[in-house]
């Protein structure tokens, strides 16, 4: 499908060279976030920040729409709150990202059979549609609602879950749905359903630095500048 230059679908995402964060930092207050065209793959726009914040994110969004492009759809790795910020913009959640929050939860090799369950209906975001997924999630949760809502009274005299990242990980995908197949409840928008273009660049970049160690902090940024040529 065609669509005139101003009329972009845009990725929005920062990806961490280490596990947990989602801004690519080069010092402990240094890091870069960049937003990508996902059908030329065209970086539109990118900052430098010390910390990731939606108000970021928002500024990047206002800042390409003030050069005169039209955001089609945004997709991100499901950072709270973000998704309430852009109500007028059709959003799609990276399933990559949502499959490393299940993974975080539950391990690559969980011992319980429930958990281990649910790690294969994950499993299948990237593979399936919406209505085969949600089935598959629905399933699991009939056959485990009672073990899923297992308590255990603890010394203060309360009663608490027992399998709470278990708890963590179903509740994951399920607030999480409505933005997990997006790209299939739009499918002639041509949206992906993950940020992996974007993670491949900054893979790129950081193999690049990593053959010019030493670099100053000034000579660092112009290497960066001349990487994304925004």
């Amino acid at each position: 499908m065609l669509f005139p230059k101003n009329f972009l679908s845009t990725y929005v995402d920062n990806q961490h060279l280490g596990p947990k964060t989602h801004v690519t930092y080069f010092g402990r207050k240094f890091g870069v976030m960049v937003f990508k065209d996902s059908l030329s793959g065209q970086v539109l726009y990118k900052q430098y920040v010390k910390h990731e914040t939606n108000k970021l994110y928002l500024a990047g969004i206002e800042e390409i729409s003030r050069r005169g492009i039209k955001v089609q759809s945004i997709i991100c790795d499901g950072r709270k709150g973000l998704f309430s910020l852009f109500e007028d913009v059709t959003i799609q959640m990276c399933n990559f990202h949502q499959v490393a929050i299940i993974r975080r939860y539950l391990t690559k090799r969980p011992k319980m059979q429930a958990s281990k369950e649910l790690w294969e209906v994950t499993q299948l975001l990237a593979r399936t549609d919406r209505e085969s997924f949600e089935g598959g999630l629905n399933a699991w949760y009939l056959k485990w609602t009672d073990f899923l809502n297992e308590k255990k009274m603890g010394i203060d005299g309360k009663n608490r879950y027992i399998h709470k990242k278990l708890r963590s990980a179903y509740n994951s995908l399920k607030n999480n749905m409505p933005w997990l197949f997006t790209w299939y409840d739009n499918i002639g928008l041509e949206i992906p359903n993950t940020t992996n273009a974007i993670d491949g660049m900054f893979s790129d970049l950081k193999n690049k630095l990593r053959n010019h160690n030493g670099l100053s902090m000034a000579r660092k940024i112009r290497f960066i500048d001349e990487f994304f040529k925004v």
